[in-house]
């Protein structure tokens, strides 16, 4: 197949055209090239910002584009200006209306779409999501709408699904400070969804599709980060309150405890029913070799990290308790 991906060079981009060249297809990534694309595939340097991006594309009939934009106007010059035999469109699990409701199905309300080209503002990400989404789904019949959930394993540049795991191996005490164990969540390796995504453009699988983890907990992910660490750190709790009064935040970013949110009405944000991708072909690898890839990943990483608890940070929480 000649595959034309509108990204590729970051997190799942670059799973996703790493599968692509393992299975043999003829990948195009069409990008702004601040990073190298994997070896095998072809450059296409282009900012999609501009009207007229996607000039450089060889005029043809791809056998399959697939994009990951959040820019509602990128996805609106795709179909205006592109030709292919099947498009994938990875959205989000953050176009649902609510996330206070578990297992969400492909048919939960979603937000209403961004009204603007383009989205300025983080709380404009599921809006904007839900635009792209009508622009395949208003364009073709021949797509695939991926909504993919929490991404984890090699290559996560978010620091999420490795937090836990380092933080275990590299202790700054008796004990790892975590929220709220029961905190329901699901990881999917980006490996996985890479791979199911390329089987998605071979066989043109149309429809929407719900594309996560199995359901688990935190402490799930707290007893396997300790595991595969082997780590001599027991884990040690801290209440709501407390993280807030310290200044601690929830999901992601600096001075946070990730995957945990600690608002009822966003309980579910991490869940969602697979069971339609599961029987068009998606399968997970265990969680335990997600976090594993993940920890090989934060062991590389140089620099500030983007998510959790600094060492500093985690000795003066537990100083404060």
């Amino acid at each position: 197949m000649k595959i034309l991906l509108l990204g590729g060079t970051a997190f799942l981009g670059r799973a996703i055209t790493n599968e692509a060249i393992v299975r043999n297809h003829q990948v195009t990534c069409l990008a702004r090239g601040s990073r190298p694309v994997p070896a095998g595939a072809t450059l296409i340097r282009a900012d999609r910002d501009q009207d007229e991006a996607l000039t450089d594309v060889p005029d043809q009939i791809w056998d399959a584009v697939i994009d990951l934009t959040r820019q509602p106007v990128h996805a609106r010059r795709a179909v205006r200006d592109l030709s292919t035999r099947h498009w994938v469109y990875v959205s989000s699990s953050s176009v649902y209306a609510r996330n206070d409701v578990p297992g969400r199905k492909e048919s939960a309300e979603r937000l209403s779409p961004l009204a603007e080209d383009f989205m300025s503002e983080a709380n404009q990400y599921g809006p904007a999501k839900v635009a792209c989404e009508s622009a395949y789904r208003d364009h073709s019949s021949s797509h695939t709408i991926v909504r993919s959930g929490l991404i984890g394993g090699a290559g996560d540049h978010s620091g999420r699904s490795g937090y836990y795991p380092w933080r275990f191996a590299h202790p700054t005490g008796d004990d790892v400070l975590v929220p709220d164990p029961s905190f329901p969540l699901s990881l999917i390796d980006a490996a996985d969804l890479a791979g199911w995504i390329i089987s998605c453009a071979e066989r043109r699988h149309r429809g929407t599709f719900n594309a996560a983890g199995p359901t688990t907990t935190l402490s799930e992910v707290l007893r396997l980060s300790r595991e595969i660490s082997h780590s001599p750190a027991t884990v040690r709790v801290v209440g709501s309150s407390a993280l807030a009064d310290a200044g601690v935040i929830a999901w992601m970013g600096p001075k946070s405890l990730p995957l945990w949110v600690d608002e009822e009405s966003w309980r579910y944000v991490a869940t969602l029913d697979t069971t339609a991708a599961r029987a068009h072909g998606l399968r997970s690898r265990p969680l335990r070799e997600t976090l594993r890839a993940a920890l090989d990943y934060e062991e590389k990483r140089s620099g500030v990290r983007p998510a959790g608890l600094s060492d500093d940070d985690e000795r003066t929480l537990r100083q404060r308790l």
